[in-house]
């Protein structure tokens, strides 16, 4: 699954935004320059992240924007999901499906439970996580897992 660019920024702008909290709110002009994001486009993923109370918003001199609440309890699937990412990658609409005749494809399955296993994994990731980076070699169990498994089937 390819995320789109809206995903990805807001995590990426969340994450500059979680970095920068302890010197209180921060401008999305300050975090369009570090993260080389057009002000425009965070000025539209902003109004959704504070929609969904992710962040919230301080006016006035010195103001900008900071964490709704800490990062180690905002997870990853709230920001996709504040910015109206969907998490399929079926190729299906929630009212027919991906054949011209309505019906499912033969792998629509497959592509649904990868959706669920993508959501499970982004909503175990928190903000704090990120930062954190204590996510890099996280799969690497499940794949050698999966890899000695498979071989001693085919053996």
């Amino acid at each position: 699954m390819k995320l789109s660019t809206k995903g990805r920024y807001a995590v990426m702008a969340m994450a500059d935004l979680a970095g920068a909290a302890e010197q209180g709110p921060v401008t999305l002009s300050d975090i369009a320059s570090r993260q080389s994001i057009s002000l425009s486009y965070l000025e539209q993923l902003f109004a959704k992240l504070r929609r969904a109370e992710v962040v919230a918003s301080v006016r006035g001199p010195g103001g900008g924007y900071r964490l709704s609440r800490e990062a180690s309890e905002i997870r990853v699937s709230d920001i996709i999901m504040a910015v109206d990412e969907p998490l399929r990658v079926t190729r299906c609409s929630d009212a027919k499906g991906c054949l011209a005749d309505g019906r499912r494809c033969v792998t629509h399955d497959l592509w649904d439970e990868l959706s669920r296993h993508i959501y499970l994994f982004l909503s175990s990731v928190t903000l704090e996580d990120v930062l954190e980076r204590r996510l890099l070699g996280a799969a690497s169990g499940a794949i050698g897992q999966g890899d000695r498994g498979h071989s001693a089937a085919a053996e």
